[in-house]
């Protein structure tokens, strides 16, 4: 029965049941958009990836499904592809790879174990329609408790960004499910994304976030990549310097990830690079017979 391959990694982390998961799957050039789909709904992860053949040295066509739909853009995703090849010897760590994704080009470095992207395309900033008091109905809090009004912000895809008082306010979030139909699935951007500024680190401003988006139902995020882009696009563009930031999410589902992004500086203004480091906790395969054909 001929099968196909693919590949379990956690994100954002280098400890085994942390981080983010993911799964790869490194030869999809015959594989039906519908069979990738099904696939992506049958493992029901966050994100699952189908890599084609490659079309150059050190270049990967990538795809990036939810259970429930494709993405153009993700961030754990890229982070964990780019790990997973680097330790199969499908690329040189030292020459880097490019990944080929519906948005454009990424292009990835390694630095020791952690894999580092520039985003394709620079933050796009916009008011939310969100304002501080639907934030707080909205997370269950109240108004004095969201700090400024909230934003949205892409680097691909668009983020309500809601920054809050303080960490206990942050573990203290509830979704209202209806304040949600009512204020988000009707707006221009499908995720929240929520963070506490922290004490800076040394030259590094420390974030902890949480994120939240809808699938069946909604639901939260251990690390999301395409997310810290964003958020870090949006305060680079309040500040001309260079900005490092170094975010801690997942804290409050048992599953903490670590998230390292830049911008400014060295990097092209309105970019943001995204980085971390990723672990293979497993494999397995699929029968390509009970898959569906488009």
């Amino acid at each position: 029965m001929k099968t196909t391959e693919y590949h379990l990694l956690d994100v954002f982390t280098d400890r085994p049941f942390t981080g983010n998961p993911l799964a790869v799957f490194l030869d999809a050039s015959e594989l039906a958009t519908s069979t990738m789909q099904a696939m992506a709904n049958e493992l029901n992860l966050a994100e699952t990836v189908f890599l084609g053949a490659p079309i150059g040295s050190n270049h990967y066509p990538m795809r990036i499904f939810t259970p429930i739909h494709e993405l153009p853009f993700a961030g754990h995703p890229t982070v964990g592809t780019a790990h997973l090849l680097a330790e199969l010897n499908l690329v040189n760590r030292e020459h880097g790879l490019v990944l080929q994704l519906p948005i454009g080009e990424l292009a990835v470095g390694y630095d020791r174990r952690k894999a580092t992207f520039t985003t394709a395309q620079p933050v796009k900033v916009m008011e939310s329609t969100i304002d501080r008091t639907t934030a707080a109905t909205l997370l269950g809090l109240e108004k004095r408790q969201v700090v400024s009004s909230p934003m949205v912000a892409s680097c691909g895809l668009p983020f309500h960004l809601i920054e809050l008082a303080d960490a206990a306010t942050l573990e203290s979030v509830e979704i209202s499910s209806a304040s949600w139909a009512s204020a988000v699935i009707s707006s221009s951007a499908e995720q929240v994304y929520l963070y506490v500024k922290e004490q800076p680190n040394n030259s590094t401003l420390v974030i902890r976030s949480r994120m939240f988006c809808m699938h069946a139902s909604i639901c939260e995020d251990p690390a999301t990549g395409s997310a810290a882009a964003a958020l870090t696009g949006y305060l680079a563009s309040l500040q001309p310097d260079a900005l490092q930031v170094k975010i801690h999410q997942g804290v409050e589902m048992g599953r903490p990830s670590v998230i390292y992004t830049a911008a400014n500086g060295e990097i092209k203004s309105g970019y943001v690079s995204v980085g971390g480091n990723a672990v293979v906790v497993g494999k397995g395969e699929f029968y390509l017979e009970h898959t569906p054909k488009d």
